[in-house]
């Protein structure tokens, strides 16, 4: 979509044209990162559309939404979605953030 013929952003294009999964409204504004995690579990598992596994799905979009958001994110608003990844990962019992990288480097 050129930008010559509309002022929106391609995320912004991507958001309200995709096929991935719904999710529930303001789900990244709640007030705590379990909230925020739970939610997307839930819409990952529900989801018919999705094209990977769900925790692959939930994690995409947390991290779609943080890298959109970029600097106007406070820093209290980075932190409780980066503390939602790390929700992500124990609520779909995968290993905390960099133990793969450890384990790798330990072999």
């Amino acid at each position: 979509m050129p930008a010559s013929t509309s002022n929106k952003k391609w995320s912004q294009h991507v958001t309200e044209t995709s096929d991935a999964m719904d999710l529930k409204e303001g789900v990244f504004k709640r007030g705590s990162a379990l909230s925020i995690a739970r939610s997307l579990k839930s819409s990952a598992e529900h989801s018919r559309r999705r094209k990977t596994e769900p925790f692959r799905s939930a994690m995409s979009m947390l991290n779609f939404y943080i890298n959109r958001a970029g600097s106007s994110l406070s820093a209290a608003q980075k932190k409780r979605l980066e503390g939602a990844k790390d929700a992500l990962r124990k609520l779909f019992h995968k290993p905390p953030r960099g133990a793969a990288r450890q384990q790798r480097g330990s072999a």
